[in-house]
Parts: C-alpha cells; sequence; structure tokens
C-alpha cells in the first residue's frame, strides 16, 4: 500500500495537491488527526486487497494540540512491508503567504480576534516543525500561479513507482532569492548572457534564437558537460540512498535565459537515462 501524507504551510497549495492526488487515483481524506492515522491504517492492512491501494491524507496545524509532535513515532512504526511511507511538506515564503490569503479573503485557521494573519503564519510554522523535520520531499511553491503549481505538483509529488527516484530540474532568479526546497544549486550567472542583445532581451532560452546564441558559445557547452558529468556520477549514490526526490536548481540573474536553457538539456539528456524526470521553471509566467 502506497501512503502519502501533505503537510505544509495553510495556502501553499496543500488541497490542490490533494486534489490532484485524487484525480489520479488516490483516496483522499484532508485534515486528519495526527492520532487516528495509525489506527486508518490498520483498518485498511486489515483488507485483502491493501496492496494495491494509494492514500493521501492531509496533516496540517488544524490538528489537536500535542498531535504533531508524535507524528515521527507514528509513521515509524508503520509496517514498512505493507505500507509504502512518503511525506510532503509544501510551504512558500511569508509574503507570498500574506498575499494569498489577501487575494482570496480566506481566513488562515490559525488566526482570530487575538491572532492576526501574521502571527498566525508564524505559529503555524513552530508548530508544523515536527513535519517539516521527518520530510522526504519539501515543496516550494512560492512565486509559483496555480497552473505553475498543479504542473509541479503532478510531475514532482504524485509517485510513480517506490524503486525511483523522481528528479526535478528547475531555472530560477538569483535576483528573487535561491528556491529552499534545492538539494543541489549551480550558478551560471557567468555565463554569456542574451539578455544584453538587443532581439533577445525580451525572449527565453525555450525560444530557438536564445537557445542557438547559447549553443554557440564555448562556456555555456562547458558548463554543461561539468554539470552533467558531476550529477551522471552522484545521482546513482541517492538512489542508492533510497531517496525519492532529488532537486537540482539552475541559477541565473533574471531565471528567464542562461537557467532556462541548461534546465531543459539537463531534463533532456538524464530523461533518457531516469524514468522519472520533470522541468519547471520558476520565473516563467503560466
Amino acid at each position: 500500500m502506497r501512503l502519502v501524507v501533505i503537510s505544509g504551510h495553510s495556502g501553499s497549495g496543500k488541497t490542490s495537491a490533494l486534489n490532484i492526488l485524487e484525480d489520479v487515483g488516490f483516496t483522499c481524506i484532508d485534515n486528519l488527526p495526527a492520532s487516528l492515522l495509525e489506527n486508518l491504517i490498520d483498518q485498511i492492512t486489515a483488507k485483502d486487497n491493501h496492496q494495491n491501494l494509494n492514500i493521501a491524507v492531509g496533516i496540517d496545524a488544524r490538528n489537536l494540540v500535542g498531535d504533531l509532535s508524535k507524528i515521527a513515532t507514528t509513521l515509524a512504526g508503520l509496517d514498512s512491508d505493507q505500507v509504502d511511507v512518503n511525506v510532503i511538506f509544501m510551504f512558500a515564503n511569508r509574503s507570498d503567504l500574506l498575499r494569498r490569503f489577501s487575494e482570496t479573503r480566506r481566513r488562515h485557521p490559525l488566526s482570530n480576534q487575538e491572532i492576526g494573519l501574521k502571527e498566525a503564519i508564524d505559529l503555524e510554522k513552530t508548530m508544523l516543525s515536527p513535519m517539516l523535520e521527518i520530510a522526504d520531499r519539501t515543496v516550494d511553491t512560492s512565486r509559483l500561479s496555480l497552473h505553475q503549481l498543479r504542473d509541479l505538483i503532478k510531475n514532482t509529488v504524485v509517485p510513480k513507482k517506490p524503486q525511483h527516484m523522481s528528479i526535478l530540474f528547475e531555472s530560477f532568479g538569483f535576483k528573487k532569492g535561491v528556491p529552499t526546497d534545492s538539494d543541489f544549486v549551480f550558478d551560471v550567472r557567468c555565463l554569456p548572457n542574451p539578455y544584453w542583445k538587443d532581439h533577445l532581451k525580451n525572449k527565453t532560452g525555450n525560444d530557438p534564437e536564445v537557445i542557438q546564441f547559447l549553443e554557440s558559445q564555448v562556456d555555456v557547452a562547458s558548463m554543461l558537460a561539468d554539470i552533467i558529468g558531476f550529477l551522471t556520477r552522484w545521482i546513482p549514490r541517492f538512489q542508492q540512498n533510497n531517496r525519492s526526490y532529488l532537486t537540482v536548481s539552475i541559477g541565473c540573474t533574471g531565471g528567464q535565459h542562461r537557467s532556462v536553457y541548461l534546465a531543459n538539456r539537463q531534463h533532456e539528456h538524464f530523461a533518457a537515462e531516469h524514468p522519472f524526470v520533470h522541468v519547471s521553471h520558476k520565473e516563467l509566467s503560466s
């Protein structure tokens, strides 16, 4: 049986994650008290056909007080021969969470007459620290549109086969900050920048003109070869360590040209060798 636990900040996209999991055949339960998780799994594994079941549960700060402090013990106590567990923790920058609650006019579940939105976000972060500590995969949804968020969840959160590691190559812009969910970060700002070419400034690393320019640069080819060589050596070590997810982030100044091109090329290279390889561009509009 496959069990995916979705947790994280309110407003980070947990509901979208559960909806997508439901769309691909998972039985989903939102806001499950952590203390009831073990009983739920016991009931399910008692059924004859439980081996083929996919279950997703949402566990977050709406839990009863004290429940989350015991979540690591609860999950560790599950029979690994019967249940394959993945914990996904979703989060976003404080400014993005404030904006999302302001735009949607939703009330934060921890806010009330005494606790404002900013204080509720900070309180929730503290309450969820036990979930973050045991997460197999953290997903930073900052600056993502709903469309990008759904693609990211579908490509990297939806589990395929437990024996395969999901690899995500993502481009980003350093001027907006380094993604905090990265396992590797490669800085490619030293490479020739298409932005300074008038006819390329408003294009991206997905466009043929930018691709042609970058492929004519010796340093770009050298950087690409070095990164591929490094990852070719170390990806198998992560797989041997039973990692389920690996995120490789490639950053340039604005996240529009060089990082996009290199992320695409790495995705293309490793997709030929590994079954679950994906690419995402944080700074490109949906």
